[in-house]
């Protein structure tokens, strides 16, 4: 027998084999992931089953690859094993988890030894659960003033000594040391701003140098509602404005009646010299009802 038929090396070489067709499953489930969490799309499917239509994005986008590249169609989906096709939810929210971290480290890379400022806001998603969103900001190290999503945390309640409490886990686990922290950012709930007993006050108990400063959008959205409230002009100028936007998206010949309109104008003042054409300019938008418009004016930086 030839020494490369023994046993142990047939196992070996095998070994190898199925080695190679693992990475090559998990680095194409790896880089579906990655994409779809950059575009910020959905990954699973209301129907996962071979022969669904639509399984999905990260089933379906595999498959697209598989179709490109015969190696990866060799150990994909159906030519993989059943216990180790690496798509299954648990797997997706695994790698996930893992690009989060590593995210997540790049920002404390990039904070370094410097000091940082968070902002924090909390909202209940469609599950009913309370999540809390933390955002750092920071100057780099080119000197420029950065904010950075950090993290998502999910809490049992929003008293101020629970979220104060998720905060300091978070940055903990990144050895944020809370004597750096410079600056807080929250809305004007009394369990985030309260004077004595708010997340702000449980904060400069422990740093005497981490200013709050009251969210910018959240005062001008509360100025912009008591105004309205207060001046009858501005709140008939909202109500009819409501009306308008009514009637005309109620209609798909309103509707194109007051593009033509638009477009007359913008035609009007492009020849005039008034706005200046280019790409991706002067382009024709949906109507908003006056709730959203005063929405897009609150996004406003700290």
């Amino acid at each position: 027998m030839k020494p490369s038929g023994h046993i142990d090396k047939v196992m070996h070489r095998i070994g190898g084999e199925e080695v190679l067709k693992h990475r090559l499953r998990l680095k194409t489930t790896i880089m579906v992931v990655k994409q779809l969490a950059l575009q910020g799309s959905f990954f699973r499917g209301h129907d996962e089953f071979d022969d669904s239509l639509n399984p999905g994005n990260v089933l379906v986008w595999i498959g697209f690859a598989a179709k490109l590249n015969d190696q990866i169609n060799s150990v994909v989906l159906r030519n993989a094993p059943g216990n180790a096709k690496y798509t299954s939810p648990s797997i997706q929210k695994e790698i996930l988890g893992i690009i989060a971290n590593r995210v997540r480290c790049k920002i404390r890379e990039e904070i370094g030894d410097s000091c940082f400022s968070i902002l924090v806001d909390e909202a209940v998603d469609e599950a009913g659960r309370e999540q809390m969103s933390i955002i750092l900001r920071y100057v780099s190290s080119s000197g420029i003033v950065t904010e950075r999503f950090f993290a998502l945390k999910s809490v049992a309640d929003t008293s101020a000594e629970t979220l104060k409490q998720a905060i300091c886990d978070v940055l903990s686990q990144y050895d944020l040391q809370i004597e750096k922290l410079r600056g807080q950012g929250y809305d004007g709930a009394s369990n985030m701003s309260g004077q004595f007993n708010g997340v702000k006050a449980l904060f400069l108990r422990d740093c005497p140098y981490a200013y709050f400063v009251h969210c910018f959008a959240h005062r001008l959205q509360l100025a912009l509602v008591t105004s309205a409230k207060v001046c009858d002009p501005i709140w008939d100028f909202f109500s009819i404005l409501d009306c308008i936007i009514n009637v005309v998206k109620a209609s798909p010949k309103r509707i194109r009646e007051l593009q033509a309109i638009h477009k007359k104008d913008l035609d009007g003042m492009l020849d005039a010299g008034e706005i200046q054409s280019g790409q991706g300019a002067n382009q024709m938008t949906s109507l908003k009802r006056s709730g959203q418009l005063v929405g897009d004016l609150i996004i406003i930086p700290y």
